[in-house]
């Protein structure tokens, strides 16, 4: 099973930017579609974006369109979430999570993932 860590949260004024961080261990990682997740006090865990197994295909929740910009690298065993104009109401905790195969085509990315991280906390103040 592929284990998942991820990094680079923490605390950014309204219309700044932070770069979150997965590290993956595991020899599989390059065969499944990768998803970020985010998840406020009091509110359920919501879909961000997801990639598929090789980097060519996004999607992303309407919300982060534009702003967000999910990538991978199969070499570093890596995925990251490129957050820009930050807004208070993206403050959450981020986690990662691989999906069962390589490729989740639209609102099917939203959900069916079977591995986690931790996460990572995201704070974002007006």
């Amino acid at each position: 099973q592929v284990q998942l860590v991820e990094s680079g949260g923490g605390l950014v004024q309204a219309g700044g930017s932070l770069r979150l961080s997965c590290a993956a261990s595991g020899r599989t990682f390059s065969s499944y579609a990768m998803g970020w997740f985010r998840q406020a006090p009091g509110k359920e865990r919501e879909f961000v974006a997801a990639i598929d197994y090789s980097g060519s295909i996004t999607y992303y929740e309407d919300s982060v369109k534009g702003r967000f910009t999910i990538s991978r690298d199969n070499a570093k065993n890596a995925v990251w979430l490129q957050m820009n104009s930050l807004k208070p109401e993206d403050t959450a905790a981020y986690y990662c999570a691989t999906y069962p195969t390589g490729y989740c085509a639209g609102d099917g990315c939203r959900e069916g993932y079977n591995n986690w991280g931790r996460g990572t906390q995201v704070t974002v103040s007006s």
